[in-house]
């Protein structure tokens, strides 16, 4: 598995096990859970993507019941705050909002810490852009809980270029990744400026929802019917091709695949054998597009 350096003494696997769904089944058992992380590690994806209002607030504790010293060390947990929901322990909440406070992302991270039950996590990151974010204070605490040796590194998630120069203003530590939505059908990063703006500076991208939510394998028959011919080419399916689409960008991106099924866990790693030369990677926009490029 390919390895993507995030800090001279941090690195992630090219392909992220997202955690967003990890409580969405029936079976949440410590041993169900680390089948899936064990099947993730058996490929060489080591890093996990989880977030604190993943699961009503639940997906920390539920992938922290399944950890072992051991096994911790074998992974790299990337976790998110700011979110603010009307759910579990902000049920009392009127409205859901966004708190990019100091108090609150302190509390977060320890909040975090307790569920996941370590001592560290690799990478925060801020959710979504605040409107009310004070930019001097958020940075402050950026780089408070670093020093504090809570968290190793800090991003961002859904910030658009002028978000992430605002924050970058403001914190000593530099913002280590941006997680944005990304992938075939959701390709407009890749000419708003959105990615450009990240690959000049060299900071790698992580792309949620690289298969559109699942729609990406249900949608456009011609956008279907490509990817599965090009995908029995090197004997995978339709969903490691449209992975193996956003690898072969030069923005170094993460795609965060989440799915429950053991099968297509043990899958994720196929993306890497697909290698699409400039035509075909151009055939698969142009039917995601739905006409030819300008």
């Amino acid at each position: 598995m390919d390895r993507i350096d995030i800090t001279p003494d941090l690195s992630f696997s090219r392909i992220v096990y997202g955690m967003w769904r990890i409580g969405n089944v029936e079976d949440t058992s410590p041993d169900t859970v680390r089948a899936k992380l064990d099947a993730c590690l058996d490929q060489g994806i080591t890093t996990f993507d989880q977030a604190d209002i993943y699961g009503g607030y639940e997906a920390e504790a539920i992938l922290g019941t399944a950890l072992s010293p051991a096994l911790r060390d074998r992974m790299e947990i990337v976790t998110k705050c700011d979110i603010v929901a009307p759910v579990g322990r902000y049920a009392d909440r009127r409205v859901k909002y966004y708190d990019t406070s100091r108090d609150h992302i302190v509390a977060s991270v320890n909040a975090s810490l307790a569920a996941l039950g370590t001592d560290r996590i690799d990478l925060l990151l801020i959710h979504r852009p605040d409107p009310l974010m004070d930019h001097a204070e958020t940075g402050a605490a950026l780089d408070e809980v670093i020093a504090s040796g809570k968290v190793r590194a800090v991003g961002v998630s859904n910030f658009r270029p002028y978000d992430w120069s605002l924050l970058q203003s403001a914190i000593k530590a530099p913002l280590v990744t941006n997680q944005i939505e990304l992938s075939l059908t959701h390709n407009a990063p890749l000419t708003n400026g959105d990615v450009a703006f990240h690959q000049q500076h060299g900071v790698p991208v992580m792309a949620w929802s690289p298969l559109g939510g699942g729609a990406l394998m249900q949608g456009d028959a011609e956008l279907s019917d490509l990817m599965h011919r090009i995908g029995a080419d090197f004997g995978v399916d339709a969903a490691a091709v449209a992975v193996a689409w956003l690898l072969r960008h030069p923005a170094r991106i993460m795609p965060i695949m989440g799915t429950n099924n053991l099968t297509r866990i043990r899958a994720l790693s196929d993306a890497l054998k697909v290698k699409l030369d400039r035509q075909t990677w151009f055939e698969l926009y142009t039917a995601a597009l739905g006409s030819e490029v300008p």
